[in-house]
């Protein structure tokens, strides 16, 4: 533990960020898993100031198992943001390749490292090692030359709760609570979505971030277990809806994923407006192949107090993965006429 203490070293000199001209836009970007790496790839190249605030409730895979065995929060979606933050130099380009390397068992082996990605074992060996989850976070970042900082939404492991609805053949309705973010992530629509516990704390830092920011951005995600969960969380909630910042909803490319079967882009707005009708959007960013009504789309849009932007921020294949330039390019314009 010795060997941890006092201050954070510096990464040398020729590999550690620029600050990029001099931006000093505050940037706060909340979400989880792929759609938060993909805010962060983007935001990375507009400003130095940038914090990732990264959900913490999944329960899947080398996560959810280090959850369980040593009653950590789960790392994975923190170690996905700091590898988008990663320093564009050899340096950080290769240990972002550490952090996202997965252990494989031979054929026919079993072993207790099967699936588990260095960067999760990596990041709770500093938890253990400094007893302090956001410093944790900092040494990692540190490793990385992170461009900005990544930290927990909460300060302890969260469960997404949800009731699924199922019509059988004869037209009868069944109700099923559904249990965790691996489970709720493929039963389609949930409705009542909740966190366990449902008061829990909130990460103080990201509390900070958030009164500070200039802006703060919510999305891209799973709708109901990456974004939705920052606002369900009383402390976070009041913090997104009592910043003086502006704030901007990027929606999902795909809108219609396992995760929100047979929802439209506008409802997508409209179960924010639902769950924390007293949160102000100022800017919903959107890419016109994904919204489909418009009209009822913008309508939805209003109701959040916000105004729509436009951008083609997908890849040139029509994939639904963000280009990083492209929605480098929308938060840039977004940024400059708020």
């Amino acid at each position: 533990m010795g060997l941890l203490t006092g201050p954070l070293p510096l990464i040398p000199p020729k590999n550690r960020a620029s600050d990029g001209g001099g931006n000093d836009t505050s940037v706060v970007a909340l979400g989880g898993g792929h759609g938060l790496s993909a805010s962060l790839s983007a935001l990375r190249l507009l400003t130095s100031e940038l914090t990732a605030i990264v959900t913490v409730a999944d329960d899947g895979g080398s996560s959810g198992r280090l959850r369980e065995e040593l009653g950590v929060l789960p790392p994975g979606d923190l170690r996905m943001a700091l590898s988008a933050l990663c320093d564009d130099t050899d340096w950080g380009r290769t240990w972002r390749d550490v952090m996202q390397h997965r252990f494989a068992a031979k054929p026919g082996k079993e072993s207790s490292l099967d699936q588990h990605a260095m960067g999760n074992l990596l990041i709770v060996t500093l938890w253990e090692l400094l007893g302090d989850t956001v410093d944790g976070l900092k040494w990692a970042g540190a490793l990385l030359g992170a461009r900005g900082q990544v930290l927990p939404m909460a300060s302890v492991p969260l469960t997404i709760q949800g009731e699924s609805r199922n019509i059988d053949s004869q037209g009868v309705e069944t109700v099923r609570t559904v249990t965790g973010q691996a489970a709720l992530a493929s039963v389609g629509v949930v409705d009542q979505v909740r966190l366990i516990p449902e008061t829990a704390p909130a990460c103080v830092e990201a509390l900070e971030a958030i009164e500070l920011a200039d802006w703060v951005i919510l999305g891209p995600g799973s709708w109901y277990t990456s974004v939705l969960p920052h606002l369900l969380l009383p402390e976070l909630r009041q913090a997104l809806c009592a910043t003086p910042a502006k704030r901007c909803l990027a929606m999902n490319l795909d809108v219609n994923d396992k995760e929100a079967a047979g929802m439209s882009a506008a409802d997508h707005l409209r179960v924010i407006a639902k769950y924390a009708p007293e949160f102000g959007v100022d800017v919903v960013l959107a890419d016109p192949t994904s919204v489909g009504d418009r009209a009822e789309f913008e309508l939805a849009a209003s109701a959040l107090g916000a105004e729509v932007v436009l951008s083609r921020v997908r890849v040139s294949n029509r994939q639904p993965v963000h280009d990083p330039l492209r929605l480098a390019a929308a938060f840039h314009d977004i940024f400059a006429g708020g």
